[in-house]
């Protein structure tokens, strides 16, 4: 079992940054775990953003966040991070941090296939 908590979410100006934390905790090795992060808007589905393998550290993103955001973890700190820069008014949503046991890189963008969740942080993003 993971329990995660999301933190680092807010209201920014376009153009702005933010840097999203989700720990980690409970009876299990942090690092045997595969992170994601997923976002949804009001009256949309949740759609994937950014992943982070268990072993090797390969990321992966979505389209629309390429180049703007970055995914990382700190094994250490049980954390993951989402950094994100450049941000625009249709990054607005609640992101959501999930955790998946170890993972093949082809899992890691279908929500259905993580079994853990936080409870979400709300970032808006003002034009």
């Amino acid at each position: 079992q993971v329990q995660l908590v999301e933190s680092g979410g807010g209201l920014v100006q376009a153009g702005g940054s933010l840097r999203l934390s989700c720990a980690a905790s409970g009876r299990t090795t942090f690092s045997d775990y595969s992170l994601g992060w997923f976002r949804q808007a009001p009256g949309k589905e949740r759609e994937f953003v950014a992943a982070i393998r268990w072993t090797g550290g390969s990321t992966y993103y979505a389209d629309s966040v390429k180049g703007r955001f970055t995914i990382s973890r700190d094994n250490a700190k049980n954390t993951v991070y989402l950094q994100m820069n450049s941000l625009k008014p249709e990054d607005t949503a609640v992101y959501y941090c999930a955790a998946l046991w170890r993972g093949d890189s082809g899992n890691l963008y279908y929500k259905g296939r993580y079994p853990y969740w936080g409870q979400g942080t709300q970032v808006t993003v003002s034009s």
